[in-house]
């Protein structure tokens, strides 16, 4: 299964060199030792949210279960990696069969977490769960960051829709990704149509300054769109004098004109400028759309200003300074034998440097108070508590190598704002702080 079977029309293509060669290194060192079919669970954790933030956003699950799926090492791919004498003959032949029969479990795309969240947890040999690594942690890093940055945008925005529009800031395919992760988020539109095309988010788009200055005056470059899309449009009012500019919008679209945009100056005095001028011209449906290098605290900073929406480029796509989730994915449990039914026992690593993690499979929960808000995520080892059975966070992603649990964007976004919705009102603040809620540990047996 894959995009094309909730009616995507892009596939996609193998995932198997996205990855660090040190992944095959150890994949053809523990098939030499005869470990490498050793009964494994890996878990994606991050130690520590980004410098003041309160939570994080779960975000690229889908693309996890797509890039899993399309791991495939095929001639091509193995051709590579016996030319470069990257690994042997032996490990070329188990990878020419690669396919991952494991299962995964982990948060629902769009769920808020926190440090120390199992997010996500590989369980299979040991050999076709090292192997995912790299690709996992590319996607989560990334579209996590993203989601987190528009989570925080789109609630500094309130009711009004916000634009991804970050694609010319950052790598062609990081932007479709980011898009995703923007409506996951929160976002309402991109302006990218590989994004829309692959994903059905609703797109948006009209016109740069370059189209202003194509024409010998700004009412013919308005009556030429106005002509071409009608007069819902959106006209771009700042590429010489505002006042003039929407002067001439409304004689041009009249007051139909769908929108203004504003890309430059003070934004919060322009903003109430140009309200006072379009309700004066009669132009009182007229909305009013700032872009201009926005993120979360000018967004924050215009929430009384008589603005309509936003659209947001580079702030976004780079996870408004921070560009990466810090996720790390570690091996928690292992079996002392290949013998499918030994026993798991927990492993973790011990260093100094604030870099040490927990053994044994977790299960996590969250725990609410008396009126239903999140008080604590609980993150344990062996059996869960009763007063918990209901509120567990992870679901079974993967069964036996097969999606089970592939869902449209939709559900994600939605499930998002729930899940921030159910956390304590100072989730929301943007002031410095510490995560929202605790995380708590549990610990009993690795399990088996």
């Amino acid at each position: 299964m894959n995009t094309a079977d909730l009616g995507l029309p892009v596939n996609v293509p193998s995932t198997a060199l996205f990855t660090d060669q040190y992944e095959l290194t150890m994949l053809q060192a523990a098939l030499r030792a005869g470990t490498a079919g050793r009964r494994s669970v890996f878990e994606v954790f991050t130690r520590r949210l980004p410098d003041g933030r309160r939570y994080g956003v779960v975000a690229g699950t889908g693309r996890v279960l797509d890039a899993v799926e399309n791991f495939r090492f095929d001639e091509g791919v193995l051709g590579f990696l016996r030319e470069r004498g990257i690994v042997g003959e032996e490990t070329l032949d188990w990878l020419a069969d690669y396919r991952f029969s494991g299962d995964i479990w982990g948060y629902p795309e769009g769920e808020v977490y926190f440090p120390g969240s199992p997010i996500l947890r590989v369980e299979g040999t040991f050999g076709e769960c090292v192997l995912l690594e790299t690709v996992i942690l590319s996607i989560l890093n990334h579209d996590s960051a993203i989601a987190a940055a528009a989570s925080r945008m789109s609630s500094a925005a309130g009711e009004r829709p916000l634009i991804e529009m970050g694609a010319r800031r950052t790598h062609e395919l990081s932007a479709v990704a980011a898009a995703r992760a923007a409506y996951v988020g929160g976002f309402a539109s991109t302006s990218d149509l590989a994004a829309g095309f692959r994903y059905g988010i609703p797109t948006v788009g009209t016109s740069a300054h370059a189209f202003t200055l194509l024409h010998d005056r700004e009412r013919d470059a308005f009556r030429a769109q106005v002509d071409s899309m009608g007069r819902g449009t959106t006209l771009l009012v700042d590429t010489y004098d505002v006042t003039e500019a929407v002067r001439t919008a409304v004689e041009v679209a009249g007051p139909e004109l769908g929108a203004v945009r504003i890309d430059s100056g003070d934004l919060l005095l322009v903003a109430h400028r140009v309200r006072q001028q379009l309700d004066e011209l009669g132009a009182v449906n007229t909305k009013i759309i700032v872009t201009s290098d926005l993120d979360e605290y000018a967004i924050a900073s215009l929430a009384a200003a008589p603005v309509d929406a936003y659209g947001v480029g580079t702030q976004l796509v780079t996870g408004s300074g921070y560009p990466t989730a810090s996720m790390v994915y570690k091996l928690v449990a292992r079996a002392e034998s290949a013998d499918p039914e030994a026993p798991l026992v927990p492993v973790a690593k011990k260093s100094t440097g604030g870099k040490t993690s927990i053994g044994g499979r977790k299960w996590a929960a969250r725990r609410l108070d008396e009126q239903g808000v999140a008080e604590a995520e609980v993150v344990g080892t062996g059996p869960v508590p009763d007063a918990l059975a209901d509120r567990q966070l992870l679901v079974q992603l993967v069964k036996g190598g097969q999606v089970v649990a592939r869902e449209p964007l939709d559900v994600t976004r939605r499930r998002h704002a729930a899940a921030r919705a159910n956390l304590p009102l100072s989730a929301t603040q943007l002031s410095r702080g510490e995560p929202v809620i605790p995380t708590e540990y549990l610990h009993g047996e690795a399990g088996s």
